[in-house]
């Protein structure tokens, strides 16, 4: 697949870095976020503020392991689906990882251009807010999102592993793992939820009815698809789907990033106590904001 050249050559990259790179040397702080230096620069980050957003660009954000690669499948179906041209992505999709000539190259780009990132929202480019470009967010459960990112650095071979479950846990309460705090990215963006241009998805959601998701983010962006479109696209857009193809389009790290996509996973390695401590950082944090609301804590993280 010629539009995942880009990707696998990025990954094989980075996880080239990885080899020689110690968890305790993973980390550079920019803006008081911890970012893996196996896929960022400060270099780029700077060149990041010269972005030139368009406003038919098409931005996906999410914290790590909430989804992000399902979704651009989706959207990049979706596009298919009403141009009939395969979505091409010349560069890696994350808008925050890669050279810092990134940004000059992708002015050649057609439109649409999608755009993924893991980036507060008050970190993104100015000229995405300028243009008011339509940004879907996705969220996931803490609980599982915290054990998904804790086996994926845990099992894919060169990436830096922690000692234990319990060490990651601890690293990702302080919001010491790569992209900072999973508590501070849903606190950031809470603030922007009711923004016209902004959609916020559940994860969970998509797994319990992904037709009706595809749907709203056909809608969303203004993709006109029929129901038969949305049917196909959905067909192929499961979990299991993506992960029988995940070697050929997302390379060595594909079977890792389709893991079990499980929704409760996280009763396989939370403790009590840690249970305990993120319910009450929850409570503390977002329950009773609109977010809190949209992630359905109850149902999902209390057993």
């Amino acid at each position: 697949m010629a539009d995942k050249s880009k990707f696998i050559e990025y990954i094989d990259d980075a996880l080239e870095k990885s080899k020689e790179t110690a968890l305790s040397r993973l980390f550079f702080t920019y803006q008081g976020i911890p970012y893996p230096v196996t896929m960022c620069t400060s270099e780029t980050f700077q060149a990041m503020d010269t972005f030139e957003a368009r406003s038919d660009d098409i931005v996906l954000a999410s914290y790590p392991k909430c989804g992000s690669n399902w979704i651009l499948h989706i959207v990049s179906e979706l596009i298919f689906a009403v141009s009939k041209k395969k979505y091409e992505c010349p560069e890696f999709p994350v808008l925050e990882c890669g050279d810092s000539e990134k940004y000059q190259r992708m002015k050649q780009f057609p439109s649409p251009r999608i755009l993924t990132t893991h980036l507060h929202y008050d970190k993104l480019p100015g000229s995405i807010l300028e243009h008011k470009v339509k940004i879907l967010v996705i969220f996931r459960n803490p609980k599982d999102t915290a054990v998904s990112f804790f086996h994926f650095h845990n099992d894919v071979p060169d990436i830096p592993s922690y000692a234990s479950w319990d060490e990651f846990f601890r690293q990702f309460m302080k919001g010491q793992v790569s992209w900072g705090s999973y508590f501070d990215f849903a606190i950031n963006w809470n603030k922007h939820l009711d923004n016209e241009n902004v959609k916020f998805i559940l994860y969970e959601d998509l797994k319990e009815n992904l037709t009706t998701g595809i749907k709203q983010i056909a809608e969303f962006f203004g993709f006109s698809v029929t129901g038969e479109q949305i049917q196909t696209i959905s067909a192929q857009s499961t979990f299991q789907a993506m992960r029988e193809k995940s070697q050929e389009t997302h390379g060595a790290v594909g079977p890792f990033l389709f893991r079990k996509g499980e929704v409760g996973d996280w009763k396989n390695l939370f403790s009590e106590t840690q249970n305990q401590e993120m319910d009450e950082k929850f409570q503390e944090l977002l329950t009773g904001t609109p977010l809190g609301v949209k992630l359905k804590y109850e149902s999902y993280c209390q057993a």
